[in-house]
Parts: structure tokens; sequence; C-alpha cells
């Protein structure tokens, strides 16, 4: 008797048998760091080819030249005062849109929960245009009203979307509503609106890298190095939340606060970067999805998607200055809308082809 019950216990899981999930494991790892070495190759090429290219040309040796301090007064003032501001701009904001869209539709399960889809930017857009157009504040208070709006804005969708919790597609709806209100808000302000005042708010409202100054970017740069780590240290929680709430609440992870917290970082990102340089439209939104296809995981892909919003961002910016035709030099936001509203459009003819709707 004692045998036959020895006989029925399964046996313990050997080495062999779980030699095919570590290699899997170990080829999925080789295949991110192969991809994050590419992305960051192409998004130093594309660095560099920005700071050489322009009415004053630099070649290789002199660019090199004037980073390490031995450049000419000439070529010292192209690159650092004009050409290196911009860039590290574009890279900054890059990541945050990048990174705060990740969070966005990793959190809410959802691929349309993009900071300019649900209203985010769209409330910190309002609120600049407010701040410019009636209050006549300037580029400051400006920036600091653009970061309430988004704040307000997204309190307001958590608020009408809560039911006992959270749920993705609830806060996606209500977001797109609150955005189209937040459009109409925006129509009627510049349509009140001096003519010379309209077009500056409308130059914003694109969103643009130009006029980058060193005391901005500092300022940009310390809230990422706050908030940065703070998305690293939560990144855990987030991987506990794509298994389900009550999967994630057995696991000692408390899911609403941790959805709360990581929506908020989310939030302060695209806030923080559209108060410097306006809506860039569709970083967020394509960033993650397009690192997630190239990584071939479900996993979150977090810094192959900040350097998937990087490139978006310098070659937009390069693009507008160099690469069209005529002399007019484009806002960035105009080559980031061009770039996302196809992705839009193949994502809603996608879904809807396989049943699951928006």
């Amino acid at each position: 008797m004692s045998g036959g019950l020895r006989a029925s216990v399964p046996p313990a899981p050997t080495a062999d048998a779980a030699a095919p999930l570590v290699l899997a494991r170990t080829l999925t790892h080789r295949r991110e760091r192969r991809i994050v070495l590419v992305l960051a190759l192409l998004a130093l090429v594309v660095a560099a080819v920005s700071l050489m290219v322009g009415a004053y040309s630099l070649s290789v040796p002199d660019l090199l030249r004037t980073l390490a301090g031995q450049g000419s007064g000439s070529e010292n003032f192209i690159v650092f005062k004009l050409r290196l501001p911009r860039l590290t701009l574009a890279i900054i904001v890059g990541v945050a849109f990048a990174v705060s869209g990740a969070l966005f539709q990793t959190v809410l399960r959802n691929p349309l929960a993009s900071p300019d889809i649900i209203g985010v930017t769209g409330g910190a857009s309002a609120a600049a245009v407010f701040g410019l157009l009636v209050l006549g504040l300037g580029s400051v208070a400006t920036s600091a009203m653009a970061f309430a709006g988004a704040m307000i804005v997204t309190a307001a969708i958590y608020l009408l979307a809560w039911r006992g919790g959270v749920v993705g597609y609830r806060f996606v709806l209500i977001g797109v509503g609150v955005a189209f209100m937040v459009q109409g808000l925006l129509g009627y302000l510049l349509s009140r609106a001096d003519l010379r005042n309209a077009q500056d708010a409308l130059t914003w409202l694109v969103g643009s890298v130009s006029g980058a100054r060193w005391p901005e970017i500092a300022v940009l740069a310390g809230c990422l190095a706050v908030l940065l780590p703070g998305v690293g240290v939560l990144a855990g929680r987030m991987r506990m939340l794509q298994l389900g709430d009550d999967t994630a609440n057995s696991l000692g992870v408390r899911a609403e606060r941790s959805r709360l917290a990581l929506l908020v970082a989310a939030v302060a990102l695209a806030a923080l970067a559209t108060a410097f340089v306006g809506p860039l439209a569709f970083i967020a939104f394509v960033s993650a999805p397009i690192a997630r296809r190239l990584v071939g995981t479900g996993s979150l892909a977090l810094l192959p998607a900040t350097l998937i919003g990087v490139l978006i961002t310098t070659v937009a910016d390069f693009t507008a200055q160099h690469l069209l035709p005529g002399s007019l030099e484009l806002p960035a936001g105009i080559i980031t809308g061009a770039i996302g509203a196809p992705y839009l459009l193949w994502l809603l003819a996608t879904q809807n082809r396989i049943g699951k709707g928006a």
C-alpha cells in the first residue's frame, strides 16, 4: 500500500525540464540587449549629425575638437549656444514622453492609453493657452500653468473613472471625452484672442524644441533625475499589476495604490515635457508599442521605449529643420504628428479586425 502511494507522487522538476525556460529567458535578454545597443548607436549618430549639419556645417574632427573645448569662437557659439541645447532638450523630452506613454499603456492595459489621447497633454495645453492669452503670463508661469492643468485634468478623469477601483477601458473612454472638451475650450480661447497672440499660442500648441535654453534644460533634467529612479522602483509593482489585481494583492502588492502611484509618475513626466516644449504629438503613444515589437516579448521594455522616444524626437526635429523643401523651419510637433497619425489609424483598424475594439 505504501509503495502504491509513493508511486502516485509526481516527480520533482529536474534541471533538464527547466533548461528550455532558462534558455528562452537568456535568448530574450540577449535580444533586448542587442536592440538597446543598436538603438543607442542610432541615437548617437542622429545626435552627431544634428550637431554637425546646418547653415554652418562642421566635420567630425571639428565637432570632437569643439566638444573637447578647443573649438573656435564661432564653433563654440554654434555648438554650445544653438545646437547642443536644442538637441539636449529634444533628448530629455523624448525620454519623458516615452516613459510616460509606456506607464499609461502598461498600467491601464490599453494601447490607446497615452497622455496625448486621453486628454492629459490637452489639459496642460488648455491651461498654458489660458495663461498666455487671458492672464498674459510669461514663459515660466505658463509652464507652471501647463503642469497644473495636466494634473487637474488627470485627477478629474481618475475620479470620474473610479468605481471601487479604476478599469483601463473606462479611464480611456472618459479621458477621450475630456480631451474633446479640452479641444473645445482651446478653440474658444483661440477664437477670442488677438491674432498675433493666437499665432504664438498655436506655435506652442504644435510643440517645438526651438529656443531651448540651458537654465530650463537644467530644471527639466533635475525633475527627471527625481522621477525616473522612482519609476524604476515601481517597475516591479507594474509587472505584478500585469498579472491582474487579485494576483498582485495576493503577492503583497496593493494594486490600486500602486496603480495610482504609477499614474501620478506618468502624468508628472508628460506634464513636465509639455510644460517646456508643448504637446509633441504621438511620441508617448508610439514609443512603447514599437519597442515591445522590436523586443518580441510582452515585457515592459522601458529602456528600448526610452531610446525609441529619443530617436523619434531628435529625428523629427532634424527633419523639421533641414529635410523639408523650402527655407521655412517647422515645429517638430508637425513631424511627430505625421508619424503618429498613420499608426493610430492602423491600430484602430487592426483592433477592430480582431474584434477587440478600441
